[in-house]
């Protein structure tokens, strides 16, 4: 944090700034949201100063990490690549191989660093893979049993979760927003202190059936009363395997009554939350924490990083080449189409032109380049192209909205890669 500048050898902090300092450390969401985005921009921009230090600045100058990936088996080697790499705060060069075994082309000016970290998350939390799992809401958290998945024994399992969490880190240094459906309860293990552990109050967003319904208002259970056929155990089932286990001592023969349901839902919820998911949050805290230290993520809660794209402020805020403009035919009947798709499909159409489903958390007057839309001549029959080094949208002449709108679906749809521009 900027209090430890003076310790770090920079000059003394003025009072004032030792203050705004000790807010943003002890109460970080007294300070607005825009300020804190800033805040760590500039802790992000001040440690890639102190990394490259002595560099020219050209993104092919400088040290950097080379990868040759597989796009088929793009986990595997990016595994292979770069979990052992001591410093991942260097830039990485990448480039793909495409089904064919050919390198794809294009130039890695930053479009297809943005492409590979976002199709390697994509991969990495793919519930097929093991390392994660759905809940009932379809979101992702840390499989309990990924001992028990073929390739993952305790120490393997381990180094997986610090990768995947050294490169998820790597996509937030280098700007990105990688849209991943992240259990809440898991992403609040990121910013809690100590080793991450949770209480009672996130049981909710893990296993909303394990809570007990209300009774009536008319009723009250006494301790005397209560008879919840439980005891002090739990049962786990994970890939066809079932295990008993005890939540304290002797606890297979302690039934749970009225006394002492409170420390039984309190053990159950240490369980499901803390023990049986440590090992695998740690490692992957420890992987993020090598690009970004705890106390830069505790400026931030979770829900501030869902936003849907914002037709209107992407529209304020782009450019156009090639003989379109604001008013040009092609260009009003494009805006009309993306204000009728949904939000999934506005989401394929900013990945497809920036590489990211995701907007700048401060609207898309930070997108680096510029949300551009350039003229690809007067072919009724040509498919929309994009170069997501430069956030460019190469739009051909269709000023019909239905033709116009079923090229844009098929382009954004079709899952190409790279190569398409």
């Amino acid at each position: 944090m900027p209090a430890a500048s003076a310790e770090e050898g920079g000059p003394p902090l003025a009072t004032t700034e030792l203050r705004c300092a000790a807010i943003l450390q002890e109460m970080p969401f007294a300070v607005p949201f825009p300020v804190r985005v800033r805040v760590l921009q500039s802790l992000i921009a001040r440690d890639k100063s102190e990394n490259h230090r002595g560099e020219q600045g050209h993104f092919l100058l400088g040290p950097q990490i080379e990868v040759l990936v597989r796009r088929d088996y793009i986990y595997e080697d990016a595994f292979e690549k770069l979990a052992d790499e001591p410093n991942l705060k260097l830039r990485l060069r990448v480039q793909l191989v495409n089904v064919a075994g050919l390198e794809e082309a294009g130039v890695d000016g930053g479009g297809l660093l943005r492409e590979f970290l976002a199709e390697l998350m994509k991969t990495a939390f793919d519930p097929n893979r093991g390392l994660f799992q759905c809940m009932h809401d379809r979101r992702l958290y840390p499989n309990p049993a990924v001992g028990r998945v073929p390739g993952y024994d305790s120490g393997q399992a381990t180094r997986h979760y610090g990768f995947v969490g050294r490169l998820l880190a790597k996509a937030l240094y280098e700007g990105m927003l990688v849209e991943l459906p992240l259990a809440h309860f898991f992403l609040a293990k990121w910013v809690a202190p100590g080793r991450g552990d949770l209480d009672l109050h996130h049981l909710a967003s893990l296993e909303p059936a394990r809570l007990p319904k209300p009774s009536s208002s008319s009723r009250r259970i006494t301790a005397t009363s209560l008879t919840l056929n439980l005891d002090f155990t739990v049962v786990t089932s994970q890939l066809g395997h079932s295990e008993v286990e005890e939540l304290k001592p002797g606890g297979s023969s302690i039934a749970v009554t009225g006394e002492n349901r409170i420390e039984y839902m309190h053990l159950l919820a240490d369980h499901l939350l803390n023990t049986q998911l440590r090992q695998q949050c740690l490692a992957f805290r420890k992987g993020m924490e090598e690009l970004l230290p705890g106390h830069w993520l505790r400026l931030f809660a979770p829900h501030e990083l869902q936003s849907p794209v914002d037709v209107d402020d992407l529209r304020e805020h782009t450019h156009y080449e090639g003989g379109y403009s604001p008013e040009h035919p092609v260009i009003l009947a494009f805006w009309k189409v993306l204000a009728g798709f949904d939000e999934r499909q506005r989401r394929l159409l900013l990945k497809f032109v920036t590489s990211c489903s995701r907007p700048p958390l401060l609207g898309f007057k930070d997108l680096v380049p510029q949300f551009c839309i350039h003229s690809a001549g007067p072919e009724p029959g040509r498919l929309p192209t994009a170069s997501t080094c430069m956030n460019l949208l190469k739009l051909p002449e269709i000023k019909d909205e239905t033709q116009l709108r079923e090229k844009l679906l098929y382009a954004i749809e079709s899952g190409a890669g790279f190569e398409l521009s």
